[in-house]
């Protein structure tokens, strides 16, 4: 056991834990006032139960002795973490129980991601039972696949990160496009929010978007740099590629906003902060820092150019889970066939350094092979539920507000300008009324 690695990894948990908490932030900024308390709970509900999950199943799902394939750990080899406290049970310089840990915050925020794409109109109780049963035959199968690896002689890992060696560094394909297709077949499933196209959506709070975004940027860096499992190069090396790339990537969805819309939203800012850490994010092993400029600055482009096509196919993605998460994480993930050199740690070439297609074939089968397996299964879990427990608010508790119906709370609570009185109901206006807030022009 190194105690430098060892440090570095918990530091690295600690950080990504708290992007969750970043993300309900960002959420729920986004959404209007009166459903932000339920979004942000689902992020928070998915912390919690994914939490239990992945210790008492769950990592032995993704990281026990491979029983197949390379498509699925032993899922009692370490039920309930058996056997993993020892002093000499160790997975490379860290004790187990340090990756176990640092495993598990990925788990947890890949299922909060998905919770965007539903905003507004799902059931707190239906989604927490689509967390677990996602998690369960989607997130932990398919964290085998891309980030169980090969120990010495005996395989143990999954088909994606040995058989297929494509490159994921830290999870482009297992929880970006993982949770990006999720969040396709969800917003498919839930139909459009009513009023959709038609009333303004706007974000009610971009102050806490902003916020929500900084955290998330400050947390990835345990994400990337942390996926190294020691205080090394190959961290140093992520650390700053994540940082380039994101910076990048933010100047190229600003950039974008000025030349279609002829300004530059904090809004815009911020989504293309998230989108350069996605797209860097499985890339940030294999390229060097200029390549991470490019990817970045491309990322924010397309990325920008992505969150519009909702409206053409008729999807209400309601946080651009798609356009951002899975359209950004596939471009990270192909990339690495383009932009990958052996002088960075992964040590292989991409086909703009002489490295031909071969990288970039495994790139595209690892995406999509992960793409359409989320998408399928995520389409049979959420109408599943649909068609038993129902999944959807009824249309007049969403009027009303879902922070009100399903938590008996408000995120704020609006006054009149004579008297002081509520004039809220779960964040929705009483008729012949007006707020300080709707007297502003803030969306309630």
């Amino acid at each position: 056991m190194d105690t430098g690695d060892t440090a570095w990894v918990l530091t690295s948990a600690a950080l990504v834990l708290l992007m969750t908490p970043g993300l309900a932030l960002f959420y729920g900024g986004m959404v209007r006032a009166k459903s932000v308390l339920n979004m942000m709970m689902m992020s928070f509900g998915a912390l919690a139960l994914i939490g239990v999950l992945w210790i008492l199943y769950g990592y032995s799902m993704a990281f026990g002795n491979d029983i197949g394939g390379g498509l699925l750990g032993n899922p009692t080899e370490f039920l309930g973490l058996k056997g993993l406290m020892s002093e000499d049970s160790l997975v490379f310089t860290i004790p187990s129980l340090a990756f176990v840990g640092f495993q598990a915050v990925f788990a947890i925020i890949t299922v909060a991601l998905i919770s965007g794409a539903i905003a507004d109109r799902a059931r707190f109780g239906p989604w927490m039972l689509f967390a677990g049963i996602w998690a369960t035959i989607v997130y932990f199968p398919v964290a085998h696949w891309v980030f169980s690896f090969d120990e010495g002689t005996a395989p143990v890992g999954g088909w994606i990160a040995n058989k297929l060696a494509a490159i994921d560094f830290a999870g482009g394909t297992a929880v970006h496009i993982n949770a990006g297709a999720a969040g396709l077949a969800l917003a498919i499933v839930l139909g459009k929010r009513l009023g959709w196209r038609r009333d303004p959506m706007r974000p009610h709070n971009l102050p806490l978007v902003m916020l929500g975004a900084g955290l998330l940027w400050f947390g990835w860096f345990g994400f990337n740099a942390g996926s190294a499992l020691g205080a090394n190069t190959i961290a140093a090396v992520t650390w700053v590629n994540t940082l380039g790339a994101t910076a990048a990537a933010a100047l190229g969805w600003l950039l974008v906003e000025k030349m279609r819309d002829g300004h530059a939203t904090s809004l815009g800012a911020a989504s293309g902060v998230v989108a350069g850490l996605v797209a860097i994010t499985p890339a940030c092993s294999a390229v060097n820092p200029v390549g991470a400029l490019v990817i970045g600055v491309l990322a924010g482009v397309l990325c920008a150019l992505a969150v519009g096509l909702k409206y053409k196919f008729g999807v209400d993605d309601s946080l651009d889970v798609v356009g951002v998460h899975l359209v950004g994480g596939l471009w990270g993930t192909l990339a690495i066939g383009f932009f990958a050199t052996s002088n960075a740690p992964a040590g292989v070439d991409g086909l703009f350094f002489g490295g031909g297609v071969d990288q970039l074939w495994r790139q595209a089968v690892g995406a999509f092979a992960v793409l359409a397996y989320s998408f399928v299964l995520t389409l049979v879990i959420g109408f599943a539920i649909s068609k038993t427990i129902g999944f959807r608010i009824e249309e007049e508790d969403e009027v009303e507000g879902i922070d009100f119906t399903e938590h008996s709370e408000t995120g704020y609570d609006f006054v009149s300008r004579s008297g002081g009185s509520s004039i809220l109901s779960g964040g929705a206006l009483k008729p012949g009324t007006q707020s300080d807030a709707e007297a502003r022009g803030v969306n309630a």
